[in-house]
């Protein structure tokens, strides 16, 4: 698994932007998705990233890259604990709750509705997507309830996110220099530091 495929899928989560992400890589093996999966976490652990297999299916696995700080904050959200105890989820930590999704979705082909309030979506706009209500716009998920402008600005906030990590990953920057210390910086600073270099 390539550095730059992980800065690609999940800038916005290295960036501490973003609760997590999710994307999937083509592997040889399992003992070798393994291997690189323990090398992500040597490389980001100590930055408060964990990265995760979810599910291996047709050669490829599905990997959550999270902040555990930022999910467990975001999973104490009322409505986001009333749409987990909905559907079957233990109460306690976070790994106990993503074990749970682990499970869930090799049960279902498809993802399961509850699976944005991990990737940091609006617990309120995931229960809207679940009770298929109208949407007002999509981005990095469908906006039923938040502030549609609100929305769009965080939306434009993410691509810019990767953008600029994207161009330092070109310019030779490691995934660990790229990954930020929570309260150290903001992904601004490297957006900055582009600009000025240009």
């Amino acid at each position: 698994m390539s550095e730059e495929i992980v800065i690609r899928c999940c800038a916005p989560t290295l960036a501490a932007i973003k609760t997590g992400s999710l994307f999937s890589c083509a592997f040889e093996s399992r003992q070798e998705m393994t291997e690189s999966l323990r090398a992500i976490n040597r490389c980001l652990l100590q930055k408060g990233v964990t990265a995760l297999p979810l599910r291996y299916q047709s050669g490829k696995a599905l990997v959550y890259l999270c902040r555990m700080n930022m999910l467990e904050a975001d999973l104490r959200d009322p409505l986001a604990e009333a749409i987990l105890r909905e559907n079957g989820y233990p109460e306690g930590s976070p790994i106990r709750k993503i074990a749970c999704l682990i499970r869930r979705l090799r049960k279902f082909d498809t993802f399961p509705h509850e699976i944005g309030l991990f990737l940091g979506y609006p617990p309120a706009d995931v229960r809207g997507f679940m009770e298929g209500k109208a949407c007002k716009c999509t981005g990095l998920w469908k906006v039923f309830e938040s502030d549609e402008a609100e929305a769009q600005r965080y939306f434009a906030r993410c691509r810019h996110c990767t953008s600029a990590f994207l161009q330092r990953c070109r310019e030779g920057w490691s995934l660990s220099r790229l990954t930020i210390q929570p309260r150290q910086f903001s992904y601004k600073t490297i957006s900055h530091e582009r600009k000025e270099s240009a």
